[in-house]
């Protein structure tokens, strides 16, 4: 069941919730690839101390990263303008950024896990998670989501690892920023812990998730997002009464709409046919 606010919406599978995850994710992986090299392999050799090139040999810039290049293995090539390029640190925050896009995403997957998985009997329970460690000591047979609650540590470290980087980037002064220590260190260290974090999530987590289906069919069907569905076909004014009278009393939206005579049983099996409530449909015109 989707849900928009923690409140019931419409129906949608798990296959369409799981993709989006896949999709968001792989946005990020496509935009990481193809950032990596157009940022951060322009490089300021040849610059000397603030970039002017003082003592250096006229020759010295091209064929220092031409030999960096073929040693690295990297695209490198010689910055524009290399005063520019000794001072600004606008390369690292914007990669950074990005890598922090990437862990805030996956937090946000994290806690959809979480709560997707939350019960067994008193929460959504729509999937397990695989169990990985006993969760309480005083409450017997609890499992805690340990692995979705590790990555999103992981991703405030992440968050907090570009905070830093950003400060340091501003701190620096006139031609030259003391800061770039921190700032390659965060770099690194934020590459480190999302790259471990995603085949943390991906072996002991996602590839043992399993769906609880009678679940997911019983809160489909108990839902009072199914009215909107019906929506199209008994109008808003009724789908709304429906809705009201179903939360008052406790009754469900099919029961309630067959009492009515609203809509046959034909009609409701057809629309309420999972593949029909999942994607747009054209609704037939009435006579």
């Amino acid at each position: 069941m989707g849900r928009t606010q923690l409140q019931d919406a419409v129906p949608m599978t798990l296959g369409q919730e799981f993709k989006a995850f896949a999709t968001t994710l792989g946005e990020d992986l496509a935009r990481l690839k193809t950032l990596a090299p157009e940022v951060l392999t322009e490089v300021n050799l040849g610059g000397t101390a603030i970039g002017t090139g003082i003592n250096a040999d006229p020759r010295y810039q091209h064929l220092a990263v031409q030999r960096l290049a073929t040693i690295s293995g990297q695209p490198l090539v010689p910055a524009a303008d290399l005063i520019e390029a000794t001072s600004d640190m606008g390369a690292f925050v914007l990669f950074s950024g990005m890598l922090k896009r990437t862990a805030v995403k996956l937090s946000k997957i994290c806690n959809d896990l979480r709560l997707l998985s939350s019960g067994p009997r008193t929460g959504i329970n729509e999937i397990n998670l695989p169990a990985r460690q006993p969760g309480s000591s005083i409450m017997p047979g609890k499992v805690n989501p340990v692995i979705p609650e590790a990555v999103n540590q992981v991703a405030f470290q992440i968050i907090g690892n570009d905070l830093a980087l950003t400060i340091a980037a501003e701190g620096g002064q006139l031609q030259l920023n003391v800061m770039e220590p921190l700032i390659a260190f965060k770099i690194f260290d934020s590459i480190r812990l999302l790259q471990r974090a995603m085949d943390m999530l991906r072996e002991h987590c996602i590839t043992g998730i399993t769906a609880n289906e009678t679940r997911c069919r019983e809160l489909v069907e108990h839902s009072i997002g199914l009215v909107t569905a019906l929506n199209p076909y008994i109008g808003y004014e009724n789908a709304t009464r429906i809705a009201r009278i179903a939360l008052e009393s406790g009754r469900g939206v099919l029961e309630l709409v067959r009492e009515e005579g609203l809509l046959d049983d034909a009609m409701l099996d057809d629309i309420l046919r999972p593949e029909n409530m999942i994607a747009p449909r054209l609704v037939p015109l009435k006579a």
